[in-house]
């Protein structure tokens, strides 16, 4: 049976763990993916987090689900139950994500990356790539 474009782009997005890959600059993307069986906070079955940061390390944006987020608005809303969430800057607590399909968190979170990085005027071009040890 052929796989469907999901499960392809989802295979492909696994194949991303643990790598960094460098800007010119020296920010730097980083990876982290993994399965992980379906709970209430991670339905698809994912731990992620795919971050952008600056040369000293720095997180500028995110998109994981390490953690809960508070809902925005009312502190009388109710909280998601799934973890997914986004930093849009540094110092964001983070704001809830509705988690589609890895294709989409992917165009999303490439979205973001290249806002921050049009705003900090550097170049798009990947440089060097590395593949941290995986746990």
């Amino acid at each position: 049976m052929p796989w469907t474009g999901d499960e392809y782009t989802l295979e492909f997005l696994l194949e991303f763990d643990g790598r960094i890959h460098k800007y010119g600059s020296g920010h730097f993307l980083k990876f982290e993916i993994k399965r992980v069986p379906v709970t209430a906070t991670r339905p698809h079955g994912l731990s992620y987090s795919l971050t952008l940061h600056a040369p000293e390390g720095t997180r500028l944006i995110g998109f994981d689900n390490a953690h809960g987020v508070p809902p925005p608005g009312s502190r009388f809303n109710r909280r998601p139950a799934a973890a997914d969430h986004w930093h849009r800057t540094p110092n964001d607590p983070g704001r809830p994500y509705i988690f589609k399909d890895a294709d989409t968190l992917l165009a999303d979170f490439f979205k973001e990356v290249y806002r921050v990085i049009d705003e900090l005027e550097i170049s798009d071009i990947i440089v060097a790539e590395e593949e941290r040890q995986k746990r």
